[in-house]
């Protein structure tokens, strides 16, 4: 594991006040507001292509090296629609390189961390859509932190712009230089920041230079199961991939591990996954953290296998990470090939996660944006 140290930062122990809107930004943007947000600075709108063009196809961000913009405006034109949006303050890689978390600090002092993680034939990164979550489920470092507020759309795009731009440079060894995944299961509940969450979902897969050009089948949306907010996403025409958390197959259990469930049950969380796949054609995955002595039981397996079979769906079982002062463990390694064995026999497509960033607390529920822990 390596540290680098960029900026420091204060945390205050005060109480949550109401907290100023982050600057506008040309990603919050759509083409038309572009061009009117341009004309309002005294400039000519197709000047808002070449902005786009810098920022989402070059990945550039420093006026100086936008010369095919007028020297008088490039100053303008970035102070008011490429302000500075995330500052890293810490940077941790593991993995020799291939993983690497880094630490954000928002205009409000706000704190977020998002995940690169590079493969050989694919370069993901893991975001964030909150600061903090509010969700509060119990195995999972974020959820116990609290939610600080919503990101803004070009807070959550601008995550993914940088992270493009650290592979283009090649900063990921052995690994392709052009990002092509996005994944929405950093901190937060992405459908509990819904607008915005969407919206930048089209500025990512927007072609260039209106977006980054990603494909939507590249995405992936994490819920812990916002019934109305799945339907909504369903109404979309969006073909990305909605990943459920579910953790639990019976509400007894779920109720517990995952509060939310209080509220919309697990047959209502599943019949809108399946509503989800009818609408979009696309399989839905199912989380599942494997939580020794809690939720890994042969029951259960048998339980999840059968509400899961003939649907359009998959299971991916997740080692339980850990997390401080978590009284839970992961499931040993037989426990969690009998879980799986189980489902498949139930005939459910089943995987097993390949954790990455465990050692530098950036795996799935270890998120906290604790500058202390630095």
């Amino acid at each position: 594991m390596t540290l680098l140290r960029l900026t420091p930062v204060r945390t205050s122990p005060d109480k949550p006040t109401r907290r100023p809107a982050p600057p506008r930004h040309l990603a919050d943007l759509d083409s038309a507001g572009r061009r009117s947000a341009v004309a309002a600075l005294g400039e000519r709108e197709f000047r808002a292509g070449q902005l786009s063009a810098h920022y989402f196809g070059r990945l550039v961000r420093d006026p100086a090296a936008m010369t095919d913009l007028p020297a008088a405006s490039r100053e303008k034109l970035a102070n008011d629609l490429l302000p500075t949006l995330l500052t890293p303050v810490t940077e941790q890689a593991c993995d020799g390189g291939a993983t690497r978390k880094t630490l954000w600090r928002l205009h409000d002092g706000a704190l977020v961390e998002s995940v690169l993680m590079g493969y050989p034939d694919r370069v993901t990164v893991c975001i964030s859509s909150q600061a903090g979550c509010g969700m509060a489920c119990p195995f999972c470092a974020t959820g116990q932190a609290g939610l600080t507020r919503n990101l803004s759309t070009a807070e959550i795009v601008d995550q993914v712009v940088w992270f493009a731009g650290e592979a283009a440079r090649g900063a990921l060894p052995g690994c392709p230089d052009r990002l092509s995944r996005v994944v929405f299961m950093g901190m937060g509940e992405p459908l509990a920041n819904y607008n915005r969450v969407r919206d930048a979902i089209r500025r990512l897969t927007d072609p260039a230079p209106d977006g980054l050009g990603l494909s939507q089948r590249h995405i992936t949306v994490s819920t812990v199961g916002l019934v109305p907010a799945i339907h909504r996403l369903a109404e979309e025409k969006l073909q990305v991939t909605l990943a459920v958390s579910l953790h639990a197959p019976d509400d007894e259990l779920r109720d517990e591990l995952v509060p939310v469930n209080q509220r919309w049950k697990v047959a209502e969380v599943l019949d809108a996954a399946d509503a989800y796949a009818r609408q979009t054609g696309r399989r839905v995955s199912i989380e599942y953290a494997m939580i020794r002595d809690v939720n890994d039981h042969p029951w259960r397996a048998d339980l999840l296998g059968r509400l899961l079979s003939g649907r359009l769906a998959h299971v991916n079982l997740i080692p339980l990470n850990p997390t401080p002062g978590s009284r839970w463990d992961a499931s040993p390694k037989d426990v969690e090939r009998e879980f799986a064995r189980r489902l498949r026999a139930a005939g459910v497509t089943t995987t097993v996660r390949d954790t990455r960033g465990r050692e530098i607390d950036g795996a799935c529920g270890q998120l906290a944006a604790s500058a202390e822990a630095t």
